[in-house]
């Protein structure tokens, strides 16, 4: 019995231990769990442009981080939304730790937020890697994401240009050359020949809550949004430039004036001709399409030569605790590999800003080599200028006028009148 009692007892002994190391090993795990850095990355890519990419990234990283774990936030109505929303949150004393800001923004979240300048936070939580800003990424696109002041204010994350997809079924229909028009004369004239030998919509240029598109428009004739800190687009280039839009949708009724996702998606079904918009929507459109489709390059204007706004965002530390921005710089440096960003242009069709990406066999050498409707957004690089940031604390509202500006031409009013006005509006706001 005393033998059996002690066996007992022995066993009991075991099993507690055993369990207390089991409850110990579940506590620690737990713990490691509890003990991770949970910051939030905000960004503006629906799901039709790089949001399912977005989730992909994030999940990628949270599952190979010890230390960080990244929540994902989608803003609606692109930048300007997410600046809006960025407002709020610092009212209330909040912030994000990682944020896309649109390069028309670039001023006006520099002067507006606080916000830790990425040299500083490699110095602070990676000096090992002291020169990465030099080594990884061109000059002159790191210079597209530092403010008025030369202030380097984030990191260029998605560079786009505006190109024009096509539907050569519709162009081959309508007795037009299938490679599409190569200026914009061109494409007033080929949509008008559209929607009177096919009944379809020959164009649609892309209405977000942004003047992307018509800034390029209107800069590759010769007019300027921006010219010694002033507003400049209503001169002689810039009027004659929207004049051609207008009377597209006002006049011929050869092109739409409807909301970006519904003109995408026009095109997309096979209702519109052409398409101008950022090739981020590449993807989406490759998918969607189930005609002869193709990218071209974004036209020009006779005999001059193209300007086209750098498209998509800079990546900036919100994160304002010391272990919050260790950890948004961790997130940020997986951004900016070889592979994850192999994996956002795959997913989106953004030009990728890290200089080794295209040639990298772990990279975008076969894909871009497969993909033809990138060679459009490549090729013409050589045209990308800033994107116009209003100066001052007058982004949004300068902004919000430009897209009130455009709603009134395009239902038929006055374009010389409209632009000379929200013109001087805007320059009244940057005195």
């Amino acid at each position: 019995m005393k033998k059996n009692q002690w066996l007992i007892t022995i066993g009991l002994i075991s099993t507690l231990l055993l369990g207390g190391c089991s409850s110990g090993g579940t506590d620690t795990a737990q713990q490691g769990a509890q003990q991770k850095v949970k910051i939030e990355y905000w960004h503006c890519n629906a799901e039709t442009q790089g949001g399912k990419t977005v989730e992909q990234l994030v999940n990628d990283f949270n599952a190979q981080s010890k230390d960080v774990e990244v929540v994902a936030r989608y803003n609606p109505d692109m930048y300007k939304g997410l600046m809006q929303n960025l407002q709020a949150e610092a009212a209330a004393g909040k912030a994000p730790a990682v944020v896309q800001i649109g390069w028309a923004f670039l001023d006006y979240f520099s002067n507006n937020f606080k916000y830790m300048e990425p040299q500083k936070a490699i110095d602070a939580y990676d000096a090992g890697d002291k020169n990465f800003l030099q080594d990884k990424f061109l000059p002159n696109v790191m210079a597209l994401a530092k403010n008025s002041q030369g202030v380097q204010v984030g990191i260029p994350y998605s560079l786009s240009t505006p190109v024009l997809y096509i539907n050569r079924d519709i162009l081959r229909q309508a007795g037009l050359d299938e490679n599409g028009p190569k200026t914009w004369e061109d494409v007033s004239r080929f949509a008008k020949i559209i929607k009177e030998k096919t009944g379809k919509y020959g164009f649609y240029m892309q209405e977000p809550a942004d003047n992307w598109a018509q800034q390029a428009l209107l800069e590759s004739n010769g007019a300027r949004m921006l010219q010694d800190g002033r507003a400049a687009f209503a001169s002689p280039e810039g009027i004659q430039a929207y004049q051609l839009y207008a009377d597209m949708v006002t006049k011929d009724q050869s092109a739409l004036h409807i909301s970006w996702s519904e003109g995408v998606q026009s095109f997309i079904n096979g209702n519109t001709a052409m398409l101008y918009t950022t090739i981020a929507q590449r993807a989406n459109v490759q998918k969607g399409a189930k005609f002869d489709v193709a990218a071209v390059s974004s036209p020009a204007w006779q005999g001059k030569q193209k300007r086209l706004p750098a498209g998509g965002c800079f990546l900036a530390i919100t994160a304002q605790s010391e272990k919050e921005q260790q950890a948004a710089w961790e997130f940020m440096k997986y951004l900016y590999s070889v592979g994850a960003m192999s994996e956002w242009t795959k997913g989106t069709g953004y030009v990728p800003p890290r200089k080794d990406v295209a040639e990298a066999e772990n990279g975008l050498k076969g894909f871009l080599a497969e993909n033809k409707m990138m060679e459009a957004a490549v090729l013409q690089m050589d045209s990308v200028v800033p994107w116009a940031s209003f100066p001052g604390d007058a982004g949004l509202q300068a902004e919000q006028l430009l897209l009130e500006t455009r709603d009134r031409i395009l239902a038929g009013s006055s374009v010389g009148s409209e632009l000379m006005a929200t013109q001087t509006k805007i320059n009244a706001l940057l005195q």
